[in-house]
């Protein structure tokens, strides 16, 4: 009997499937902190992550480096729109899309262009560096499409992030590919700089 018995649980065991689980396509791209963030931001599409100095950047999507600012150049004085972000890294993902995050305190030193990093890749941290000096510190979070290097008005953003963001952090791999795409078609791989 009880060998009977064992038989029946090991072939009922055997037939079940173990579940397979995909790696995440999308992560939220700060962690380690709270944070808060809206779904508006001044001028143009972009959105503010409000968090703490020091928490985790990593890379939204799995992807390839594509620029990288270590050193914050920004003052009132002159107020260049190019230097406004401080300490700054975008990445072209897997999917085509750029991801680009800015007014970082530390930029990790294997984070330099074409250097391959992984969803969830920890590529620097959080701060206040550029014009967001005295403000609350935060991850200024833009997507765009990629284009000749020094386009920053593109790079900073295009889309508005805040639904992506929304779907990332509870786990769920929503892609900007197809709004990124038909944004571009309709405005143009380099579109004429607008908002400070």
């Amino acid at each position: 009997m009880k060998r009977r018995i064992f038989i029946l649980v090991s072939a009922l065991l055997a037939s079940i499937a173990p579940t397979a689980y995909a790696a995440p396509i999308y992560t939220f791209p700060v962690q380690g902190c709270t944070y808060t963030y809206g779904h508006y931001h001044h001028d143009y599409p972009a959105t503010d992550i409000l968090t703490h100095i020091g928490c985790l950047f990593v890379a939204p999507t799995s992807g390839v480096v594509d620029e990288v600012n270590r050193v914050d150049r920004f003052t009132w004085k002159t107020d260049l729109g190019a230097d406004r972000g401080g300490l700054s890294i975008s990445i072209i993902g897997d999917d085509g899309v750029r991801y680009y995050g800015s007014h970082l305190s530390y930029i990790s030193t294997k984070i330099v262009p074409g250097y391959r990093v992984t969803v969830g890749e920890v590529m620097g941290r959080t701060g206040d560096s550029g014009d967001a000096k005295g403000t609350t510190p935060h991850l200024h979070f833009g997507i765009s499409w990629p284009t000749p290097a020094n386009i920053w008005w593109v790079r900073r953003g295009e889309l508005y992030p805040w639904k992506f963001l929304d779907a990332w952090k509870v786990g769920k791999d929503l892609s900007p590919t197809p709004s990124v795409a038909a944004l571009e078609k309709k405005v143009g791989r380099v579109p004429v700089h607008t908002g400070y």
